[in-house]
């Protein structure tokens, strides 16, 4: 596990750090022009008053990739991390964060949520373990609270997308923010 260069957290949990003066509890669409409504891992954030940003674009069911979604959002397909979630031997269910375009390493997963391997859940298993689809599982504000790893690289960016919990609707955040809010941790996931 890696410690997050953010500094000292306060007491709500919010590094003490400037964030981007972009970034606040705003709500926006990119491509689409209907409001976004509001999705559990927002009303999560709101509550822990951490800023957030919304993004949101048409969704093709036959192309649910993530660097798809990320060219649609105009957005660098390393800052938009995908929601994986997987089973170790030990610990269960767990989910990784990483780049949209990258593979996710089991062994590293494994390695860092304390099992000695770690498999993909099913794609049938991930709603009634979730509450959250294809396309649209979010770390934050599932059904149950799943220990939550996120590729190490998300430190490089000033802010990181993830599934807001609805296809084609994104969260950008601060890393550190999406660690607070999930309680996860930093890691290496991916293959090199």
């Amino acid at each position: 596990m890696y410690t997050p260069p953010c500094g000292p957290l306060s007491i709500d949990g919010r590094a003490r750090r400037g964030l981007p003066k972009f970034l606040a509890f705003v709500t926006y669409t990119s491509m689409v022009e209907k409001k976004i409504s509001k999705t559990n891992a927002a009303r999560l954030l709101d509550r822990l008053s951490l800023p957030y940003a919304m993004h949101q674009t048409e969704v093709d069911e036959s192309d649910l990739s993530a660097v798809t979604l990320a060219k649609k959002l105009g957005q660098d397909p390393a800052r938009v991390f995908k929601t994986l979630v997987a089973c170790g031997d030990k610990t269960g269910v767990v989910m990784a964060c990483i780049p949209a375009a990258e593979e996710l390493d089991l062994k590293a997963l494994a390695q860092a949520s304390g099992n000695k391997h770690a498999e993909m859940v099913p794609l049938k298993e991930v709603r009634p373990l979730t509450g959250y689809i294809r396309g649209g599982c979010s770390p934050m504000a599932g059904k149950k609270d799943y220990p939550v790893f996120i590729d190490e690289t998300a430190i490089l960016y000033d802010t990181v997308c993830v599934s807001a919990g609805q296809r084609g609707v994104q969260i950008e955040l601060a890393p550190c923010d999406l660690i607070t809010a999930t309680h996860g941790a930093f890691a290496p996931l991916t293959k090199a």
